[in-house]
């Protein structure tokens, strides 16, 4: 009860650690109480056209085809005779819900609000549509909703399509673009026969904006290389055109409008996004019309990559900007107040005014970032005592009033660069003083969290040394009990951190964060006599032996942290447990399952030096995965007839079941992709296949005999028949190649077994699951369970990173799904896709479920050792989270310590359910069987 107790316990206490990521690094940047800032001039537009192409390349718009012509024309003529480019630099996540928020509110939202959903808005925030006197949209409901829900009164107006429209396997996925366009020219049409339309789309301040998810949807259906997606772009391109057309028309080419054209994001190779990668974050940006200056030739660039030769381009002026930048110059544009929450600086060189038009819209933007730094900065000093206020130095309010009152003289002076220069300078303090104040609790947590976590990882150690090991056997008997003293030291400690964050206001948060330590070092340090006992048998060893052991281990911890980084550091892990029989005697004792490691090993060691899942799918891979699968099972079933006297034809029956479900699985995924690459959707038997074949995959391992052997096999037969239908390349032979390799692992591990207190050793096909255990059988702890449970973490690294980097969203392949569903869907996509992951997981777990009983070992002693060594990479991670730097970097060192704190959660579910599949046994009809070890 009490070890129960104990891993109770410590879930809770992941689980905080956990969330304290999101409190330190995830916590929204948004502030509100500012006043609206605008430009006191009129401003060049009345109204504005915003086109976002979702998922569009900047390479793939500015390149040519393979006959050498434009493969957008319409929009490589706006570039050479008619407004001004560029390329648009996107943050991570390279995501449609931020991307659209950078754009048109002018903010980078914080990573969480990616997790709440691309239906709603998860913060209030204002936007350039908000500010509008009226908007239109056209095109996806998931985007659109985002900028009307929530906003008073009534100046917006959405059309979209149904959710069911977003089909990857439709025919044509194009008619997403197409139904935009239509509806637009159909809106004009009705305008100039309905009065109260008429007047109110001839307003000032309007905007229009259409949104075309049909190049996004055929990247992920056929990738950006594929001749869909880039026919999708000339669909837009003619769109585009024969919208500007009209509204010239219908305007009478009044020149007062306003015309920009960008993505929210690219897109991969292999037709996703997400991460950081170039082809992700370069998105076009192309703009013309009223306000914008006209195309400028130059015959030097400040761009030295080799894009623009590949694009022939040169020539023409190249003005970069940022995704967030976008959303002040359209406010500049049509004269409403810049997004309260933009931190995004006018690009003043697209613009075509008058100097002192430029220098007052910089001015307005200073003023309206500045507003931001104020707020954030009074309600920083509100919540904090005043002597432990420490403001932002670089930007003191005499300062701010000094470069205001400079910039403002300039521009009466009609000194406008100057003025411009001084804004810029202004705005750039700001942001530095916003991303101050918005990390200035960041330290004050973080040397929290890590004495919560050293603490909790210290205590789960002298758990170990103090109940399950015999390092301290014999040393001291003595049993004290811990002092009042210490006990009302911690209480006061506990009562005077919590009188300290109540005077400041503080979120309930930051109490968890600041009191959970002070509970966790108490039940340390009541551990005195064990932790002096502990370091007294540890100088009972000889120093070179102890210092070689802790350099294996700490060696060990490191590979675990690089394979993060690099993946074929995990083939070099493997090569070196394919030499690990070498240097013991396994190889002399057991010589065949010797070769068996050595050989599985090396096969294994071949993933991690592969591309990432996706980038090359190959159907005939999946196909013959499925094949050696039911070649392995005709051999198991043959090898149980001869073994068994008799074979029960219940048990003969479930292997054939299974055995029909991998050919289904075959049949499936080989269909499935036949009738998408025919562009003939996803077939309803197909989908109701996958569907039965994922459930059942739960239920039928637990129909199986529970001796080791086969109940392993089914779960081996069972995951591999709902992998199958989510593979799409070589993967499909992963799990099948890490199975043999544990089952190798379940004799290596029985076969090192050389203790004196461990009974006989029972043959591996003799053993059998037990739901009751007996505990009397358990053994304490060696030094030789520490490599065990080193192996098992490696091997859960392994099976999360060996067909990809999943701490890089763009890793995932989006066409690993399209035998359960392909209208968009991203949480059930997600959950199929994290199942995916999950499979090998459970596989590994279930091996070591084996390899605990084996090695006649409880469970939750081998197990609190695994959460030691887990716990351990995950502080090393959290020392090696950024806040600075690259996106791409920023956003893979928080992925890796999540993806760690995850694992570590997920490891103590995923032991129950490895538990359950391996012990329990369903029966069909009769009374249950009682199975004995």
């Amino acid at each position: 009860m009490d070890m129960l107790l104990f891993f109770i316990l410590g879930l809770l206490v992941h689980f905080v650690f956990f969330g304290s990521i999101f409190d330190i690094y995830f916590t929204s940047p948004l502030v509100h109480g500012m006043t609206p800032q605008f430009t006191p001039l009129p401003p060049p537009a009345k109204r504005l056209v915003l086109f976002v192409a979702d998922g569009l390349r900047a390479d793939a718009l500015y390149e040519f085809d393979e006959n050498g012509n434009p493969r957008a024309p319409f929009i490589r003529n706006i570039i050479m005779h008619e407004g001004s480019w560029g390329i648009s630099h996107t943050r991570v996540p390279t995501e449609s819900r931020p991307g659209h928020v950078a754009l048109i509110a002018g903010f980078y939202e914080d990573v969480s609000a990616v997790a709440k959903g691309w239906k709603e808005n998860p913060v209030g925030f204002d936007s350039l549509i908000n500010e509008s006197k009226y908007t239109w949209s056209w095109g996806s409901p998931d985007i659109l909703t985002m900028f009307a829900k929530g906003v008073g009164g009534d100046h917006i107006y959405t059309y979209s399509y149904d959710a069911e429209s977003e089909d990857f396997g439709a025919h044509d996925v194009t008619k997403l673009d197409t139904w935009v366009f239509d509806h637009v020219k159909e809106f004009f049409h009705a305008a100039r026969n309905n009065q109260s339309l008429f007047s109110k789309v001839n307003e000032e301040k309007i905007v229009f904006f259409l949104h075309l998810l049909g190049i996004d949807t055929n990247g992920h259906a056929h990738r950006p290389t594929s001749r869909e997606y880039k026919d999708n772009i000339k669909v837009v391109d003619d769109g585009i055109k024969e919208i500007v057309s009209m509204l010239e028309h219908f305007y009478g080419n009044d020149g007062k409008t306003a015309f920009i054209f960008t993505s929210d994001h690219g897109m991969t190779d292999w037709g996703f996004h997400g991460a950081g990668h170039p082809s992700e974050t370069l998105t076009p940006f192309v703009t013309w019309g009223a306000g914008i200056k006209y195309p400028q030739k130059v015959s030097v660039q400040k761009f030295d990559d080799a894009f623009l030769k590949e694009w022939k381009l040169e020539n023409w002026k190249r003005q970069d900007i940022h995704q967030a930048d976008v959303a002040p110059l359209m406010a500049s544009l049509i004269g409403v107040p810049f997004p309260l929450n933009s931190v995004g600086i006018l690009p003043i060189d697209y613009l075509n005014n008058t100097d002192l038009f430029r220098a007052e819209s910089m001015f307005t933007n200073a003023m309206q970032i500045l507003e931001q730094f104020k707020v954030k900065m009074t309600q920083k000093k509100e919540a904090i005592l005043p002597f432990f206020f420490i403001p932002f130095k670089l930007l003191s309010e005499s300062k701010q009033l000094n470069i205001l009152r400079k910039a403002r003289s300039y521009i009466k002076q009609r000194k406008y660069d100057e003025a411009v220069s001084l804004c810029k300078e202004l705005i750039h303090l700001a942001l530095k003083g916003l991303s101050y104040y918005h990390t200035y609790d960041r330290f004050f947590l973080g040397v929290n969290v890590v004495l919560g976590f050293v603490g909790w990882t210290s205590y789960a150690s002298l758990l170990i040394i103090k109940s399950h090991s015999n390092l301290t056997r014999g040393v001291s008997k003595e049993v004290k009990k811990p002092s009042h003293l210490l006990a009302c030291s911690f209480i006061a400690l506990g009562v005077l951190v919590a009188f300290f964050l109540l005077i400041q206001d503080c979120p309930w948060t930051y109490y968890v964060y600041c009191l959970l330590p002070i509970p966790i070092w108490y039940a340390v340090l009541r551990e005195f006599r064990v932790i002096q006992d502990f370091v007294l048998s540890l100088l009972t060893f000889p120093p070179s032996q102890l210092v070689a052991r802790l350099f294996i281990f700490t060696l060990g911890i490191e590979v675990l942290v690089l394979s993060f980084f690099y993946r074929y550091t995990l083939t070099a892990g493997l090569v070196a447990f394919a030499c690990w029989p070498f240097i013991t005697q396994l190889r002399t004792r057991a010589k065949s399952i010797s070769l068996s490691w050595i050989f599985f090993s090396l096969l294994l060691a071949v993933f991690p030096l592969m591309p990432v899942v996706g980038r090359k799918p190959d159907i005939f891979l999946v196909m013959g995965a499925g094949l050696l699968v039911l070649l392995l099972s005709l051999c198991v079933v043959t090898s149980l007839l001869k073994r068994k006297d008799h074979f029960i034809n219940e048990e003969l029956l479930l292997h054939l079941v299974q055995m029909l479900s991998i050919v289904l699985s075959m049949y499936v995924v080989y269909t499935t992709h036949d009738s998408l690459l025919k562009k003939q959707g996803l077939p309803l038997f197909n989908q109701i296949i996958s569907w039965i074949t994922l459930a059942s995959s739960f239920v039928l391992p637990l129909l199986s005999p529970t001796s080791l052997f086969e109940r392993l096999f089914s779960i081996l037969l069972s995951s591999m028949s709902a992998y199958l239908l989510l593979s799409t390349g070589y993967e499909a032979l992963f799990p099948l190649v890490l199975s043999c390799l544990m089952f190798v692992w379940i004799q290596v591990e029985q076969e090192t077994l050389r203790q004196p207190s461990v009974s006989y050793k029972q043959k591996v096909t003799s053993l059998q699951f037990t739901c009751s255990p007996d505990i009397t059988q358990f053994r304490q702890l060696y030094l030789d369970d520490v490599r065990r449970a080193f192996f098992l973490v490696f091997f859960l690294v392994t099976a999360f990173f060996g067909t990809g980097n999943i701490a890089s969203i763009n890793s995932f392949d989006l066409a690993s799904v399209y035998c359960f569903l392909t209208v968009f869907s991203p949480f059930m996509m997600g959950a199929l896709m994290m199942w995916k992951i999950l499979i090998p997981f459970v596989l590994v777990m279930c091996a070591f479920e084996a390899v605990q009983l084996t090695t006649q070992l409880s469970s939750k002693r081998l197990f609190l050792m695994v959460l030691i060594i887990s716990d351990i990479m995950a502080l090393h991670f959290f020392f090696l989270v950024k806040d600075d730097g690259s996106w791409l970097d920023i956003g893979t060192s928080i992925s890796h310590y999540v993806i760690v704190m995850s694992m570590t959660i997920v490891l103590v579910f995923l032991n129950g359910l490895a538990h359950l599949l391996t012990t329990k046994k369903l029966e069909l009809c009769g009374k249950p069987k009682s199975h004995l070890i």
